[in-house]
């Protein structure tokens, strides 16, 4: 990530004082200067109406208004002036289900507890410099759940971009 993190703004929230601490730190570490942060879903809410923030790390699990809820909120366009704002779930329980309900829910990346610098960094570096595509569904508006990438694949049953040529190789 070759981004200049300190003309971005991030927003943290997390019920835990000790790793709002923690995730600033880091994020003063990568050079970033403007950090809000917030500890329940409605604080973040109001700092959102209120401020211009261009990425959001959350905590899954919260008191009151979880991490799902909020992202879910901040997806709907109705509600929020930028639905299309990066979002990275932490959360101390990474197994498969809360990955995916993460997922679900519109976050762009996961980082598991405890965080380290590396990790959150490659995150924040996703969200910059491999943004997906937002996908807009009945049931769900967020950014593109698939993360494969077909140009690696080369075998035989690659599928063609000609619809007369069904496989390549």
């Amino acid at each position: 990530m070759a981004a200049d993190l300190n003309k971005l703004s991030f927003l943290i929230v997390d019920d835990n004082a000790h790793m709002l601490k923690i995730v600033r730190t880091l994020l003063n570490g990568f050079g970033v200067h403007k950090v809000y942060e917030a500890s329940s879903g409605q604080d973040a809410l109001e700092i959102l109406r209120n401020e211009t923030i261009d990425i959001t790390i959350l905590d899954f699990q919260m008191d009151g208004m979880d991490g799902l809820e909020l992202i879910k909120y901040m997806r709907d366009e109705g509600r929020m002036e930028n639905p299309f704002m990066p979002i990275v779930m932490l959360s101390a329980y990474a197994e498969k289900t809360r990955v995916l309900a993460a997922r679900d829910a519109g976050a762009t990346e996961f980082c598991a507890k405890p965080i380290t610098a590396t990790d959150l960094y490659r995150k924040i570096g996703a969200v910059i410099d491999r943004a997906r595509p937002f996908v807009r569904t009945k049931v769900f508006f967020g950014p593109d759940r698939r993360r494969h990438d077909p140009d690696k694949y080369k075998g035989q049953e690659r599928r063609s971009d000609d619809p007369a040529q069904p496989n390549v190789g």
